[in-house]
C-alpha cells in the first residue's frame, strides 16, 4: 500500500512538473490571439515571447505588444484599421494577482501564468524590465544637439482656485523642473494671466539660472486657454500673440521668437483644437470610424491654422513654423492629413516613425500632443519625443486622488519636446528612391531603398499584406538599406517612414 501511494505521489509531481513547463508558442507577436489560450485552461503555462501591460486602470492587461489607437496608425475606414481593431481586441489579456505598481509599457520576459480563460490568467512568476519611473527621473528623452529646447504640456486643467492646486501645482513644477525647456507652450490653463505668471515664478525659483517671463495671455478670465513661458536670457518674442479663434476660442495662438545668441527666428504656433467629448450631428457626428465627434470642426481649425500662418509669415517675413499642441486628432487622422496636406511634417513619425505615443486610453496608446513643422524649419530639428512621465502612469497618482507629490501622472498627457538648432541658411528636399525593378517576377529575393537615411535621425521601414497584416518592421540603418522580401507568393505594401512623410510602394511576389 505505501509503495502504491509513493508511486501515486511520483506520479502526481512528474505530471505537475510537466504542466508547469508548457509553453505558449507565439509565432508572431503582431497577429497572436489570446484563443491560443484555450488548450491551456487550467494549466500553467510559459509565455515564449516577453508580454507587454497595455493597461493598468482597475488592473493590469497584458499583450504580446503595446496597443495602439487604430487611427494613430492607419487611416480612418481603411482595411488596415479594421485589421488593427480585431488584432488589438483579440490579443487582450487579464493579469490578475500582481500587487505592486507597474506602468505601461513594462516588459514581463518568461511569464509564467495559471490560465483561468482566454482572456483571463493569473500570475505565478516572471521578470520585469524596462519604463520604470527610475529610467524616466535620469533624464528627459534624448532630442538631439539643440541650442534650444521647446516644450508642450497639456495640463489637465490647471485651476488656480481648486482644493487640490497646491499637489497640482507641485507635480506640474517638478516636471518642468526636471524638462528645463526653454520655451514652454501650456496648454489647458484656465485663470488667463494669472496660472501663467505662477508657473513662470515657481520656476524661476527652482531654476535660479533661468529668467522665465510669461507672454500676457489677456487678463484674469476664467476661459482655458493655450499660453507662452520663455526663458529671456534665451529668447524674445516679436511682436504680440497672433489669435485664431476660428471654432474653439483662446486656444489657437502664434508667435514669433528669436534667439538672442543668433538672431534666428521662428514661429511656434501653440494649440487646442475641439475635443472628441460630447455629441454633435452632420459632420461632427460620432461616424464610428475612431475620429469621434466634432471631427469636421478640428478640420476646420487646422485649415485655419495653415492659413493663418500663411497670412501672417508674409507680412513678418518669416516662413519657418512649429507647430504643438493637443489637437484632440491621433496621428492618421482627419485633421492631421489636412495638414500633411498643406505641406506640415509629423515629428511623431518623422523620429519614431509608428511607435509614438503621449496619450492613453482604454489600454490603446497614440499621438494626440502634436510636433508638425514646414520643410524649411524640418533640418533645423535635431529631435522630438514624448516624455513618459504621465500616459503610462495609473489614474490612482493624480493630485486628486493621492499624496504622490512626484512629476509622475502630473497630467494625463505626456509633455512633448522638440530640440531646435536654428540655422537660416538649411534647405531640405530629400525624398526616398526604392528600387523594385527585379522583384516582378520572382527573380531576387531582396529590394533596396535609397535615400532614407541620415546620422542622427530614426527611420524606418514595414512591410504590410493588403489585408493589414504586418510582416516585417525594421529600422534604417544605411543609406542602401537591403530589404528581404517575404517568401510567399502575394501582393505586398511597404511603408518607409522618413523625414515626417510615409512613402507606400506596392510589389507583387509571384
Amino acid at each position: 500500500m505505501k509503495n502504491r501511494f509513493s508511486l501515486l505521489l511520483v506520479t502526481v509531481l512528474v505530471s505537475h512538473l510537466i504542466m508547469a513547463q508548457e509553453h505558449i508558442v507565439v509565432s508572431n507577436p503582431q497577429t497572436w490571439s489570446a484563443q491560443a489560450l484555450v488548450p491551456y485552461i487550467g494549466k500553467t503555462v510559459i509565455f515564449d515571447v516577453p508580454m507587454v501591460v497595455t493597461s493598468n486602470y482597475g488592473g493590469l492587461t497584458i499583450s504580446t505588444r503595446r496597443l495602439y489607437t487604430p487611427t494613430n496608425q492607419a487611416l480612418p475606414r481603411s482595411q488596415e484599421y479594421n485589421s488593427i481593431v480585431s488584432l488589438n481586441k483579440a490579443g487582450e489579456v487579464t493579469l490578475n494577482g500582481v500587487s505592486d505598481y507597474h506602468r505601461c509599457g513594462e516588459k514581463i520576459y518568461n511569464l509564467k501564468v495559471h490560465v483561468n480563460s482566454a482572456s483571463s490568467v493569473t500570475w505565478v512568476s516572471g521578470e520585469w524590465r524596462g519604463n520604470t519611473r527610475a529610467e524616466l527621473e535620469a533624464g528627459i528623452p534624448d532630442v538631439g544637439d539643440y541650442n534650444l529646447l521647446v516644450c508642450t504640456y497639456n495640463l489637465e486643467n490647471y485651476f488656480l482656485y481648486y482644493s487640490g492646486h497646491d499637489k497640482q501645482r507641485t507635480k506640474i513644477i517638478k516636471a518642468f523642473t526636471r524638462i528645463n525647456a526653454d520655451i514652454i507652450g501650456l496648454v489647458e490653463v484656465e485663470e488667463g494671466n494669472e496660472g501663467i505668471k505662477e508657473i513662470a515664478s515657481y520656476l524661476n525659483t527652482t531654476l535660479p539660472e533661468r529668467a522665465y517671463k510669461y507672454c500676457d495671455n489677456g487678463g484674469t478670465s476664467t476661459y482655458q486657454t493655450v499660453a507662452y513661458i520663455y526663458d529671456s536670457k534665451k529668447v524674445k518674442p516679436l511682436g504680440s500673440i497672433q489669435y485664431n479663434n476660428k471654432r474653439t476660442q483662446n486656444r489657437k495662438k502664434m508667435l514669433c521668437f528669436e534667439e538672442l545668441e543668433t538672431g534666428e527666428r521662428f514661429i511656434f504656433s501653440v494649440n487646442h483644437f475641439k475635443a472628441k467629448s460630447g455629441t454633435g450631428s452632420g459632420g461632427n457626428a460620432d461616424l464610428g470610424d475612431g475620429q469621434g465627434s466634432w471631427n469636421a470642426d478640428r478640420k476646420e481649425e487646422a485649415q485655419s491654422v495653415v492659413d493663418n500662418y500663411r497670412a501672417w509669415s508674409k507680412q513678418i517675413g518669416e516662413t519657418d513654423i512649429l507647430m504643438m499642441g493637443d489637437l484632440n486628432a491621433y496621428g492618421k487622422e482627419d485633421p492631421i492629413t489636412l495638414l500633411g496636406s498643406n505641406g506640415m511634417i509629423d515629428l511623431h513619425r518623422a523620429f519614431h516613425a509608428d511607435s509614438s505615443y503621449s496619450y492613453q486610453w482604454s489600454g490603446r496608446a497614440g499621438y494626440l500632443d502634436h510636433a508638425l513643422c514646414n520643410s524649411s524649419m524640418r533640418p533645423q530639428i535635431t529631435g522630438m519625443s514624448a516624455f513618459h512621465i504621465n500616459s503610462d502612469e495609473s489614474d490612482n497618482y493624480t493630485y486628486d486622488k493621492s499624496s504622490d507629490l512626484t512629476m509622475f501622472r502630473s497630467s494625463d498627457h505626456d509633455p512633448v519636446l522638440v530640440g531646435l538648432r536654428l540655422d537660416g541658411a538649411l534647405t531640405y528636399d530629400p525624398t526616398p528612391k526604392i528600387n523594385t525593378e527585379d522583384i516582378i517576377g520572382g527573380q531576387t529575393n531582396r529590394l533596396t531603398i535609397r535615400d532614407a537615411y541620415k546620422d542622427g535621425q530614426k527611420s524606418f521601414y514595414a512591410i504590410y499584406t493588403t489585408s493589414g497584416w504586418q510582416v516585417e518592421r525594421q529600422e534604417i540603418n544605411n543609406a542602401y538599406q537591403s530589404v528581404e522580401i517575404p517568401s510567399e507568393p502575394g501582393i505586398y505594401i511597404l511603408y518607409v517612414y522618413f523625414d515626417g512623410q510615409v512613402y507606400p510602394h506596392k510589389f507583387i511576389v509571384r
